[in-house]
């Protein structure tokens, strides 16, 4: 089979990972997820599930696919494995098992490293490699972001914190939308050595080839960069890119999660510095308690989704789906809770030249 060939069949198995939502199939949505799909197979080197998971929101897609393209896939200021090592170590803080698999295979193939370990990003020789692990290992919490300042000038930072802003929305959503390992349903475990052989290669194809900023700002409207958007300062197209997908992810939000919903979710991240939540869901029942009880099915979902989305199961996504039953709700939900905690995070990092981290929002 051709290269193109085994992208498309990787594609279309892909699509068979996604769980709770029925993404749209290549070659049958409208335009605008086609051209997404052919962007995300040429410059990533195949469409991922992390991708396709969000297509029964069209809008929300491409907003996802603008802030990944923009800061991890850009041939910009700094090298593709600093990024994709920031990438490995901010999946395993949050336990997303799918997301580490992908980007240590991709780390490996493109950085040396000190023969195999089970710590592909620690085992890079490369010293700025190793510099950018240990920043995105503390700058999971607030208090660790505070340790130390971004091991880059400021004129780099906005490419390597948008990566690791990015990733902390996309591990959030995999955990939910996706299994621990990218395997079709049915496929032995042992397989995936095989599968990420493939899938790893093309993808480290694609990352050597040039991928000039901005070329799918087009996807989305012009925007206003919000205030918790400071650390992305020195650089005019990520900063373009995440003004554009927040508006598009707040006018979502705006659709399908309730006004006192965004309010409660808001107010805990306010309270958040990064902390584990759980194992027990306690703090979940104490935050939606105030909520009318028409809301707390989508309050539930929304809080565990940005604080801890490892304890999201179908129990509450069905909840959630006896008041709004459709794909394109769940998505829209789940992706600004995302997209908040997110954010929220890149508001507690240093940014070189500023005295202290930007704001949060309010």
């Amino acid at each position: 089979m051709t290269g193109k060939t085994i992208r498309k069949v990787l594609g279309q198995l892909g699509l068979t990972q996604v769980r709770h939502v029925k993404p749209v199939r290549i070659g049958a949505g409208p335009p605008s997820v086609s051209r997404i799909y052919e962007q995300v197979e040429r410059e990533f080197g195949v469409l991922a599930p992390p991708m396709a998971l969000h297509s029964p929101a069209p809008e929300v897609l491409a907003a996802n696919w603008v802030m990944l393209r923009e800061t991890l896939i850009v041939s910009g200021r700094v090298g593709r494995a600093v990024k994709e090592a920031v990438s490995t170590t901010v999946s395993a803080g949050n336990a997303c098992p799918f997301c580490v698999t992908v980007h240590s295979s991709t780390l490996s193939g493109l950085a040396d490293a000190r023969g195999r370990t089970g710590d592909t990003a620690r085992a890079v020789i490369d010293p700025r490699v190793r510099a950018a692990v240990t920043w995105a290992e503390d700058s999971r919490t607030e208090e660790g972001a505070l340790r130390h300042k971004p091991p880059w000038p400021a004129g780099e930072a906005a490419e390597v914190i948008g990566t690791a802003v990015d990733l902390h929305y996309l591990n959030r959503m995999v955990n939910i939308f996706l299994g621990e390992v990218p395997l079709p349903p049915g496929v032995p475990r042992p397989a995936l050595g095989f599968v990420m052989r493939i899938l790893g290669g093309m993808i480290q194809t694609a990352a050597r080839q040039p991928h000039p900023p901005g070329a799918s700002l087009d996807l989305l409207p012009p925007a206003q960069p919000p205030g918790d958007l400071a650390w992305a300062a020195g650089d005019p197209v990520v900063t373009d890119a995440f003004a554009r997908a927040c508006a598009v992810i707040d006018a979502a939000a705006a659709r399908s999660v309730p006004p006192a919903v965004r309010d409660t979710v808001l107010t805990e991240l306010a309270g958040w510095r990064g902390e584990t939540r759980g194992p027990s869901r306690a703090w979940v029942e104490a935050a939606v308690y105030g909520l009318p009880k028409a809301h707390r099915a989508a309050g539930r979902l929304a809080l565990l989704t940005a604080i801890a989305s490892y304890q999201v199961d179908r129990s509450v996504i069905q909840e959630f789906r006896l008041g709004q039953p459709a794909d394109s709700a769940l998505i829209e939900l789940t992706s600004w809770a995302s997209l908040a905690a997110a954010r929220r995070v890149g508001a507690w990092i240093p940014v070189p030249g500023h005295t202290a981290p930007a704001t949060a929002r309010k």
